[in-house]
């Protein structure tokens, strides 16, 4: 692994910097107070390239590797986590399911809108009553003639409402039967698909959640991506990758938290000294820079397997998992450094605290991540 930023890394921080000065800082207080998703401005990031990061140039991608895809998501992370999210989940699964598992003709076909950010992806595996227990879903796919009906329903869907396309997990065989399951490319206005709006989220506010419903839904056989049957193993490789996408999120988030504390903490004086001098807050940035740092690196490793197309679930696990706690724990010493002011929406603290949270349970919760490094550590 080279630990050296790459100038492609560079180049793409320095412009989500001048980014978000200008398209997202100004209106992120505003999309987290309504709840609002910034559709325009996702659409602007992919006139920059990075709604198809690793998608190949011959599909209308940046043709970049995931050290970019991480270093982009982590610096949109910094500023807002529900942004941040958005460009995620479209990038590595939506996005990425089609570009991974598609013919041919179903990359050629959805591939240039979606890395061009012409078109938004949602990607739908869990439901309500299964969300790590997904071989349990309910959501059914019946065959008739050439044609697949679905009919249940989909839960927390990023993009659920919004989105252009959706790639739909749904049980074809047996219940438990992993074999059972398989991929749908369905577009939006699909007759018999509707969805709902989640309201009231704790964090990632400016990122759509919704329920999807499926009421006869039919779509042809040519929808179908690969394989009858194969879904779910294709859906665990999208989530190793996915979590990537989530530990490079968590190290934004955790990373904004201690910057916005450095600031504070040189600026905040009590006693005469600003609080920065005082250790019992000096060794709470230190504990917490150390902790990112630690959290990139382990991020990185992931990446670099997945450039490499070398195993990485373990890896990818270690990255989530421990990113992800990361963030929260820096949230939460980020408002305790700021006290009083920390508990309120005048200073960024409580929002990357809220955040961050999400990160913990979405993509595998920091339990299922402990189930899968186990089982990888015990073989």
């Amino acid at each position: 692994m080279d630990f050296i930023q790459s100038e492609n890394q560079i180049m793409i921080a320095q412009m989500l910097r001048d980014f978000a000065e200008k398209e997202i800082k100004p209106f992120m207080k505003q999309w987290d107070d309504d709840e609002y998703f910034p559709i325009d401005t996702m659409k602007k990031l992919g006139d920059l390239g990075l709604l198809g990061i690793f998608i190949p140039e011959e599909y209308g991608g940046a043709g970049f590797t995931y050290d970019e895809y991480a270093t982009a998501v982590m610096e949109i992370g910094k500023v807002c986590g529900g942004l941040g999210l958005s460009v995620a989940a479209h990038n590595s699964l939506g996005t990425g399911h089609i570009y991974y598992h598609g013919s041919e003709a179903q990359k050629k076909k959805y591939l240039p809108k979606l890395a061009t950010g012409e078109w938004i992806a949602a990607w739908a595996l869990t439901e309500a009553n299964t969300g790590s227990d997904a071989m349990r879903m309910q959501t059914t796919a019946v065959k008739e003639g050439n044609d697949w009906i679905i009919n249940g329903s989909k839960n927390w869907i990023t993009h659920g409402l919004s989105g252009d396309v959706a790639v739909v997990l749904v049980r074809t065989g047996e219940l438990l039967d992993s074999n059972g399951i398989t991929a749908f490319i369905i577009e939006k206005g699909t007759p018999g698909l509707s969805a709902v709006k989640i309201k009231d989220k704790l964090g990632v506010r400016a990122s759509e959640t919704a329920e999807m419903i499926f009421d006869n839904v039919r779509v042809s056989s040519d929808q179908v991506i690969g394989e009858v049957g194969s879904g779910f193993k294709q859906a665990m490789q999208i989530l190793d990758g996915g979590r990537i996408s989530i530990a490079s999120l968590s190290c934004g988030i955790a990373r904004g938290a201690l910057e916005a504390s450095i600031k504070y903490s040189k600026e905040r004086e009590q006693f005469g000294h600003a609080i920065s001098q005082f250790q019992a807050i000096a060794f709470k940035l230190a504990d917490m820079a150390t902790s990112v740092d630690a959290a990139e690196l382990l991020t990185f490793q992931a990446a670099y397997l997945k450039n490499n197309k070398l195993p990485m679930t373990k890896e990818g696990a270690f990255a989530k998992y421990y990113a992800s706690e990361v963030a929260v724990k820096c949230g939460n010493e980020a408002v305790q450094i700021m006290g009083g002011y920390g508990y309120t929406k005048e200073y960024p603290a409580e929002k990357y605290l809220r955040d961050a949270k999400l990160m913990t349970i979405g993509e595998g919760t920091s339990e299922i991540q402990k189930v899968v490094i186990s089982r990888e550590i015990l073989k």
